[in-house]
């Protein structure tokens, strides 16, 4: 009987530490995917895409025209986690 608990014992903490090491890759990558840093990147790579297909479809001055949808994408993601905060202020009640 002792061994059975001592493995089952074992079994837990082993079970404990997996639990321990998923949650922190877990939270590096929420804290990446609300990071300043990333939206910044995906902000730059969007004009950078759109100033190419601006200049594809031969639009005057490309790299002013990349800005009206670069703003509005920078706009929806910085904002993105006020509005989920509220949201889930308000189901969270």
């Amino acid at each position: 009987m002792s061994v059975d608990i001592e493995k089952e014992l074992a079994d837990l903490k082993k079970e404990i530490q997996q639990i321990k090491l998923r949650n922190k890759r877990v939270e590096a990558d929420k804290a990446w995917e609300t990071s300043f840093l990333r939206a910044v990147i995906i902000v730059l790579i969007t004009y950078i895409f759109a100033i190419g297909f601006f200049a594809v479809i031969d639009q005057p001055r490309p790299y002013i025209s990349a800005i009206v949808p670069t703003a509005g994408f920078a706009i929806s993601v910085l904002s993105f986690e006020k509005i989920k905060s509220i949201w889930l202020g308000k189901h969270n009640k």
